[in-house]
């Protein structure tokens, strides 16, 4: 792998010192630098000589704020920031009852083509590195002075086409060494890399998934989402169920409500049919209108009708509640703004 120390195990920062002739333990002492002080610079490192210092800057993940808005309804921030080779990337900062939550964007643009997302508009550019995907989350911790006690990688790009590097991260910032974060506080979802569902499945992680799944025909979905046209929907919930009965956990099924294009009671019906009895949580997601795109949320009532049909037909529902209103809300709005 590449010098990057903020992507490396406590035991591959062990044979970086040892390559340097530097005692193994310090190997530690940088790994809590990184992992739990969430420094930003090797300069801040007191207890690591100058001269390890000077080493190590050339090694260290760059993360750099670019700005930031912040809701007036809820004080939810959305950060985009830079990478060292000049990249942009959407990071979002939400504060619940039950704790703080950041948003993370796995990739550099995004391949995957959705219709209503503007994430996608201009294709992917890169995978981001697991010291990109920790440094979104430090550097939000540091800007707010707040602990992070959940994460989702539902941002900017799909993190199974991003699988090694996703791995990585989860096992470092869950590491008892370094940020220790439970592991059942972290989401990811995925529009449906069938193969790479049943990977993660073998992994033996235990993290929540969530399936992109927004339509319940593959007629429909192949209007809306490409990676319809290379695995069905019937071999996406075979791959899913397949991951919950190797973890246990749950999956969560999210489906983006769009005016007169998924919202019907027709559709509701459909979508219970598909999913009943498989014990999955469906989250509603009422969708965040986008400049480039044509799509409308649908209106209250109507997303209030397409509840009560999953619930009539025992589907454990919910609707995601709005966070950020106010400000350019949807994945890669803000990104977008700045030309990328």
């Amino acid at each position: 792998m590449s010098n990057e120390i903020t992507s490396m195990y406590l035991d591959e920062l062990t044979e970086y010192c040892k390559e340097k002739k530097w005692p193994s333990f310090r190997a530690k002492q940088i790994y809590e630098w990184l992992h739990k002080k969430h420094v930003m610079d090797a300069e801040s490192m007191t207890n690591i000589s100058k001269d390890m210092r000077s080493i190590i800057s050339q090694d260290i993940t760059r993360v750099t704020y670019v700005t930031h808005q912040e809701s007036k309804l809820d004080g939810t921030r959305k950060y985009l920031f830079r990478m060292a080779d000049g990249q942009m990337i959407e990071t979002v900062f939400m504060r619940y009852n039950h704790g703080n939550s950041v948003c993370i964007s796995s990739q550099a643009g995004c391949a995957m083509g959705c219709s209503f997302c503007a994430s996608t508009i201009g294709g992917c550019i890169r995978n981001l590195t697991a010291g990109e995907l920790l440094g979104q989350i430090y550097a939000v911790i540091n800007d707010t002075g707040e602990d992070i006690s959940n994460i989702v990688v539902m941002g900017t790009g799909e993190p199974l086409q991003n699988y090694d590097n996703l791995i990585r991260f989860i096992r470092i910032i869950t590491s008892h060494e370094g940020y220790d974060l439970s592991i059942r506080n972290i989401t990811v979802s995925s529009c449906g890399i069938v193969p790479n569902i049943r990977r993660l499945a073998e992994e033996g992680l235990g993290i929540t998934f969530a399936l992109s799944l927004h339509a319940p025909t593959d007629e429909l979905r192949k209007t809306i989402m490409p990676i319809a046209n290379k695995y069905s929907i019937a071999e996406t919930l075979e791959a899913t169920d397949y991951y919950f009965k190797r973890t246990g956990r749950r999956i969560t099924i999210e489906y983006s409500l769009m005016e007169g294009v998924n919202d019907s009671m027709e559709m509701a019906e459909l979508l219970s049919k598909l999913i009943g009895g498989r014990g999955y949580h469906v989250n509603l997601i009422p969708v965040n209108p986008v400049e480039e795109r044509s799509f409308r949320r649908s209106g209250r009532k109507n997303i209030s009708d397409f509840q009560k049909i999953l619930e009539k037909n025992r589907i454990n529902v919910t609707i995601r509640k709005g966070m950020g209103g106010d400000i350019d809300a949807a994945c890669g709005q803000l990104r977008r703004k700045y030309g990328v």
